[in-house]
């Protein structure tokens, strides 16, 4: 809709939005000038369009749309944020100083956080403990204290589930979801929901008193001060929450979680686990980064400087920096940073495909030509009795308006490139 100059500066939400155009401008006009009688596309189902529109967006969007898309956080102590809802990857990670200038951070190539299961004595990937079992009953104790075996484990002795767990003087007791047909000692292992190896265990706290509704994803503690033991992250482990639920927050005697009970509750015990993350990355972020070793060294004559004088020859430029590193686990989706940077603003500058939200599908006026080009090259290839060259023509055309995008959305200016050739050894003549 045109706007006049007063209808343009009083809504802010208007501000700079006549450099693009949005998809369903490129629809409509891809069908008026390419569909039709006479037309290269006789014929086709707006649907069809509607695919092949938002495939191209997408594509131009990893490497021909220039990215404005970042967030902005504090690194808690955790050391660790989550990726952004509409993250594909990222061009940059910068911390911010107090002048608000960006410090470019790097990634580490040297570690990793791999997964790590529970391993016994024997080096075999799974819990195993004696249990006393009682003829009759549901009740399962076991010689010792083992915080790794949570509700909707599996026993490996019939077709049992445990249903229940508590640990009382250093003893856990279970209990399962059927009664034993025997009495005595026997060895039983414990395994993850479906038979999966088990994540070592952190931390284990075991709650008494609980209370909940259902279809509730709140449940009260008996105290704060049992409440205070839990912490957002942990897992609650019981029978009426669906598998490895996560605790969201913990204010007073309240625990959110992130899923909802299938019944309620009143005065049941609940275990609270924490899992380890791989003791590959606990290493690496317990000690101190090597980037923090040279932070005396911005005044390079120094009595720190001088003694390490040709010491230094082979050290990796990537580490040996203070601004810091990050490790991008993507198969939990999130990001690790090293110790120095708890508690400063990071900021994340990252790719997304530009369809996560209705008010995101735009196109740069710019590179309109190029999704054109772009929508009837997937089209005209993807029809049968179309000749090959008429394909390759399509293809050459489509490559020709995404290099001139390309080029289009670079932004170079002339007068920015003579500035930074300024502060070189060449000279620029005016």
């Amino acid at each position: 809709m045109a706007q006049n100059p007063k209808q343009y500066y009083d809504s802010s939400t208007s501000w700079g939005n006549y450099q693009f155009t949005s998809l369903q401008n490129i629809i409509d006009q891809f069908i008026i000038a390419y569909v039709g009688e006479d037309k290269i596309i006789p014929k086709i189902k707006r649907t069809d369009v509607i695919f092949h529109a938002n495939r191209a967006l997408q594509e131009l969007s990893f490497d021909v749309f220039k990215s404005c898309k970042s967030l902005e956080f504090t690194v808690p102590p955790t050391l660790q944020m989550p990726l952004p809802q509409d993250y594909i990857n990222y061009t940059k990670l910068s911390s911010v100083d107090s002048s608000g200038i960006k410090h470019v951070l790097y990634p580490t190539s040297k570690t990793s956080n791999p997964t790590s299961y529970f391993q016994d004595a024997d080096g075999d990937f799974k819990i195993s403990a004696v249990g006393t079992f009682t003829n009759n009953s549901k009740t399962l104790v076991l010689d010792g204290e083992y915080k790794n075996i949570i509700v909707d484990m599996r026993v490996d002795i019939g077709n049992n589930i445990v249903k229940d767990t508590s640990t009382v003087g250093g003893v856990t007791t279970i209990t399962l979801n059927s009664k034993a047909s025997f009495t005595g000692d026997r060895k039983v292992c414990f395994y993850d929901k479906n038979y999966l190896l088990s994540s070592k265990v952190k931390d284990s706290v075991v709650l008494t008193g609980m209370s909940w509704s259902i279809s509730s994803a709140i449940l009260t503690a008996a105290s704060a001060s049992d409440a205070a033991k839990v912490k957002p992250g942990m897992v609650c482990s019981h029978d009426d929450f669906s598998y490895k639920a996560l605790v969201l927050d913990v204010q007073g005697t309240t625990i959110y979680l992130n899923s909802t009970s299938a019944a309620a509750g009143t005065s049941e015990n609940v275990n609270f686990v924490s899992y380890i993350e791989s003791e590959t990355w606990e290493n690496y972020k317990s000690q101190e980064p090597s980037e923090n070793n040279t932070s005396n060294y911005k005044d390079y004559e120094n009595d720190v400087y001088w003694p390490n004088e040709g010491r230094r020859y082979g050290l990796d430029p990537q580490h040996v920096q203070v601004n810091g590193s990050y490790y991008i686990d993507c198969k939990s989706g999130v990001v690790h940073f090293s110790s120095n940077l708890s508690g400063k603003i990071v900021v994340i500058d990252y790719l997304s495909d530009n369809i996560g939200e209705s008010d995101e599908t735009q196109v740069h006026k710019l590179a309109e030509e190029a999704m054109y080009k772009w929508i009837l090259c997937a089209i005209m290839s993807t029809r049968s009795n179309v000749p090959e060259f008429a394909i390759q023509r399509y293809k050459k055309e489509k490559f020709a308006e995404v290099r001139r995008a390309k080029l289009r959305l670079s932004n170079i200016k002339l007068e920015e490139i003579t500035q930074i050739l300024r502060g070189k050894s060449k000279q620029i003549k005016h």
